[in-house]
């Protein structure tokens, strides 16, 4: 089975990346011997799509590379009301990724756990590409009232350019959310929207932009 496109694919990624089948199976939650039965067995015929999920965001590649079809639709034979309006899903993966908006975070797992399913159609009209969001969960207060400890934010891990916005940054190999701001060359303004917290400076060189926030989600 493994001149399969998909398993072969799967295995030179692990290889690259030095990590044994047995620990990617845990990663997902199953058994040891899970993806060793997928590669060499042919069993399960295809990746979960969660799953495909959570291997395509650790090894940072699309889930077209580990069997995504290039349209998932949920339109149902005989559903009358989703002739014509066939919905497309993608999973999301969430990152257990220490950013923070309080005190910061050390960024020292970056793997994924959970997903959440976003429209292909509303990234698209977003002008989002899937393979390059991720999800975080925020902690703290210091961007408050506009993001709230437990919010979840999508982040644009394309837009790595330091411009004016909402984005999840590294500062001395700490995770913050922070509104940047870039009114001087070379110079980097980082504010908390909640006034209780102070104002970093920076410069340009010293800060990496990890992606933009383009969306949130939290409870009312």
């Amino acid at each position: 089975m493994v001149s399969d496109p998909v398993r072969a694919r799967l295995l030179h990624l692990a290889d690259a990346r030095g990590v044994s089948l047995a620990a990617l199976s845990r990663l997902l939650g199953k058994n040891a011997s899970y993806l060793q039965q997928f590669v060499r067995k042919g069993s399960p015929r295809k990746l979960e799509e969660t799953d495909r999920a959570k291997l395509a965001r650790f090894f940072r590649v699309s889930e077209e590379e580990l069997g995504r079809p290039e349209e998932i639709s949920s339109t149902r034979s005989g559903d009358s009301a989703a002739v014509g309006a066939s919905e497309e899903w993608v999973a999301i993966a969430r990152l257990v990724l220490g950013a923070s908006a309080g005190p910061g975070g050390l960024d020292q797992d970056e793997t994924a756990f959970d997903s959440i399913r976003f429209s292909v159609r509303w990234l698209r009209a977003m002008g989002l590409q899937p393979g390059h969001l991720a999800t975080i969960t925020v902690a703290g207060d210091s961007m408050e009232p506009t993001l709230r400890d437990g919010d979840e934010i999508l982040v644009d891990q394309r837009q790595k350019a330091l411009r004016d916005g909402i984005h999840v940054v590294r500062l001395d190999g700490v995770l913050l959310v922070k509104r940047v701001e870039t009114g001087h060359p070379g110079h980097v303004t980082l504010r908390s929207d909640n006034p209780a917290y102070g104002v970093i400076e920076c410069a340009a060189g010293d800060l990496a932009v990890i992606g933009r926030v383009v969306w949130k989600s939290g409870r009312i």
